[in-house]
C-alpha cells in the first residue's frame, strides 16, 4: 500500500496559495485516479482509497493546517499499518523555481514547518518527498509570500510541476523511487 500525502492548509481562504501546492497535486491525483476524497475525522484529513495499476493507494490531505500535518499522517499510518518507506510527501519549496520539481529519499525539514511536523511524528527524516518549486520573493516576507495566491503566470508554471508530479507519483507504483527521481528531478 502506498500513501501519497499532500501538504497544505484547509479551507477556501488558502485555495491556490503557494503553500497548498501539495494539496493541488493530491486533488489532481484524486481526479486522475478516480479516487474521491472525503473528510475523515479520525485521521484529521481528507482521504481517499483506491487501486491504481494493481497497487492499493491512499491519498491524504491533512486538515490540521500545515504546522500539525504529522498528527494526521501518524494517525493514518498507525491505523493502516503503513511502513514509512511507502509514504510519499508532496509539498511546496521556496528554494526551487516555479515549474520545477525535485525528489528526495530523505533529508531535513529545510525550514518547512509541515516537514518538521512529519519528522517529529514519524521520528525519522527518511521518507520520500516530491518538492514543488514556488520560488522566493526578494521583498515579501516568507509567511506572507507562501500564504499568498499564485499569480496567473506562476500558476501556469506550477501547473506544469503538478503535471510532472502526478506522472512521477504514478510511476512510483511500478518503478523504484530512484528510477523515478532520475526521470523527473531535472
Amino acid at each position: 500500500m502506498k500513501l501519497f500525502v499532500g501538504l497544505g492548509n484547509p479551507g477556501s481562504k488558502y485555495e491556490r496559495t503557494r503553500h497548498n501546492a501539495g494539496f493541488m497535486v493530491i486533488d489532481r491525483l484524486s481526479s486522475a485516479w478516480n479516487i474521491p476524497l472525503i473528510e475523515e475525522k479520525k485521521f484529521k484529513g481528507e482521504m481517499g482509497r483506491g487501486i491504481v495499476k494493481g497497487e492499493k493507494v491512499i491519498l491524504l490531505k491533512p486538515t490540521t493546517f500545515m504546522n500539525l500535518s504529522g498528527e494526521s499522517v501518524r494517525a493514518l499510518i498507525d491505523f493502516y499499518d503503513i511502513d514509512v518507506e511507502d509514504i510519499i510527501v508532496i509539498y511546496d519549496d521556496l528554494d526551487l523555481p516555479h515549474g520545477k520539481i525535485r525528489m528526495r529519499l530523505k533529508g531535513s525539514a529545510g525550514g518547512h514547518n509541515g516537514i518538521k511536523s512529519l519528522i517529529a511524528h514519524l521520528k525519522t527524516q527518511e521518507f520520500k518527498r516530491i518538492r514543488i518549486g514556488i520560488d522566493r520573493h526578494p521583498k515579501i516576507p516568507v509567511v506572507d509570500y507562501v500564504l499568498g495566491k499564485f499569480t496567473e503566470d506562476e500558476l501556469a508554471l506550477v501547473n506544469q510541476a503538478i503535471d510532472l508530479s502526478v506522472k512521477a507519483c504514478e510511476m512510483t507504483l511500478t518503478e523504484s523511487f530512484n528510477k523515478v527521481m532520475t526521470e523527473y528531478s531535472k
